[in-house]
C-alpha cells in the first residue's frame, strides 16, 4: 500500500506510482497557464480530475471548460494546454498511464515509465 495527503498547493508534484500508473497533483495560479501546442505526452494517457476552480483545457485545437467535478481524458500524444481562467487557483490531480514524469517532476522519454 502506499498513501499520500494531497496539499493541491504546489505547482505540479509527483504523488507516486504503482505499476503502470502514476499520480500526481497540480496547482495553477489564477490567470496561469501550463502546456501549449508542443505539450504533448507521447508515451501516456493523462486523466485529469478537477478538484477546485475553474479553467479551460485545450486539446488538439479543442477547447474544453473546466470546473469542480470535471474529468478529462488527454490520450497520448495529443497537444494540450491547460489555464486557470477563474479568480481561485486551479486545483487537479492527475494520472498517467503508464507514468509520464520521473520522481523529480521531469518528464520520461515515452515508454520508460
Amino acid at each position: 500500500m502506499k498513501h499520500k495527503t494531497l496539499s493541491l498547493k504546489s505547482d505540479f508534484e509527483v504523488a507516486f506510482a504503482v505499476r503502470k500508473v502514476q499520480a500526481a497533483e497540480m496547482t495553477l495560479a489564477s490567470g496561469s497557464k501550463t502546456g501549449g501546442p508542443d505539450n504533448r505526452h507521447s508515451g501516456a494517457d493523462q486523466w485529469l480530475y478537477v478538484v477546485s476552480g475553474n479553467g479551460l483545457a485545450i486539446v488538439d485545437g479543442v477547447e474544453q471548460r473546466l470546473r469542480p467535478g470535471t474529468l478529462l481524458v488527454i490520450e497520448r500524444g495529443e497537444a494540450h494546454e491547460i489555464r486557470c481562467t477563474g479568480d481561485e487557483p486551479l486545483r487537479t490531480v492527475n494520472f498517467y498511464s503508464p507514468p509520464a514524469y520521473g520522481d523529480d517532476g521531469e518528464p520520461l522519454p515515452a515508454g520508460e515509465g
